[in-house]
């Protein structure tokens, strides 16, 4: 079996069979491809299905000089994996990674911003400002006010349609990871930022292709990722603030003044469509000072 049959079937299954983002996908098949550079690089001519524990071991050797511990706990849980479907197709009897360890992480806690660093980086919007006739000032306070209000991941942000909105019902239809789909909550502030920028929308000439996507360049196109990273990044920018942040950041300081001030783990994990309950619970690790006041209040032998 060639390496390259070997990939692409193991895309497939993790397409398919797991259901998978186009962005894991890559991600798992960066990490087989790091291995294969590794085998070229020191001459080393071997199939998938006869590669062995040894020369695993000195591959994730090499790549830990220049990878941190949670890097290399990436790399050794993606080549697992790989290794483990070809053994679940039988092209292997053994998984050779089944004796390496992965490195003792500490779990990383999520950046949080309070909220007055929220309301500082959408105050610091000029609303005024256009490109090419778009105000995208305008946009960019609907973006950031969904972000922070409905907790959403910035792949789920971009692919937002208008048919995902039930204002009436005060939802919005939110797909996520692996084509999932959940409801999620929407406040009456983001409906009214929404339906501004759905005025100004209606006079994009927009791509036919993107006709339902909510929002859009100036060209009449999905926004990219790296739109909404430069949004905030330049945000952060102008009022000075001291942090590293991400469209990610929004929605984890969603999750962590949700918990903070008494919501239910379980809904937090329904809102956020996480499919582990153990996932949400770092944000229980984020601020524990509401813990306390949790127990004064409904514990009978407080």
């Amino acid at each position: 079996m060639k390496w390259q049959d070997a990939i692409n079937d193991y895309k497939y299954f993790l397409k398919i069979e797991r259901g998978l983002s186009e962005n894991s996908i890559i991600n798992y098949e960066l990490d087989v491809k790091k291995l294969i550079t590794y085998l070229h690089h020191n001459k080393i001519k071997i199939s998938p299905i006869h590669i062995d524990y040894e020369i695993i071991q000195s591959f994730i050797y090499n790549a830990s000089k220049d990878l941190n511990s949670r890097s290399q706990s990436r790399l050794t849980s993606g080549l697992r994996s790989f290794f483990s479907y070809l053994v679940f197709e039988d092209y292997r009897k053994t998984n050779p990674l089944d004796h390496i360890e992965s490195p003792k992480i500490g779990r990383k806690l999520p950046d949080v911003l309070a909220i007055d660093e929220i309301d500082a980086l959408i105050n610091a919007i000029d609303l005024t400002r256009e490109f090419n006739g778009v105000r995208i000032g305008e946009r960019n306070r609907a973006i950031l006010e969904t972000l922070y209000s409905c907790g959403l991941r910035v792949s789920e942000l971009i692919n937002l349609k208008i048919s995902d909105l039930f204002f009436d019902e005060g939802f919005i239809k939110v797909t996520g990871k692996g084509d999932k789909q959940r409801f999620v909550p929407i406040g009456p502030n983001t409906q009214k930022y929404i339906h501004i920028w759905k005025d100004i929308r209606l006079h994009i000439n927009i791509n036919p292709e993107y006709k339902d996507t909510l929002f859009l360049n100036n060209r009449g196109k999905q926004l990219t990722r790296a739109m909404i990273f430069t949004i905030i990044k330049d945000l952060a920018k102008a009022i000075n603030l001291n942090k590293v942040i991400s469209p990610h950041t929004f929605r984890h300081s969603f999750a962590t003044h949700l918990l903070e001030n008494g919501a239910d783990l379980r809904a937090i994990q329904l809102m956020l469509g996480h499919e582990s309950i153990t996932t949400t619970e770092i944000y229980m690790h984020v601020d524990r000072s509401h813990l306390k006041d949790v127990l004064m209040s409904f514990h009978p032998r407080k």
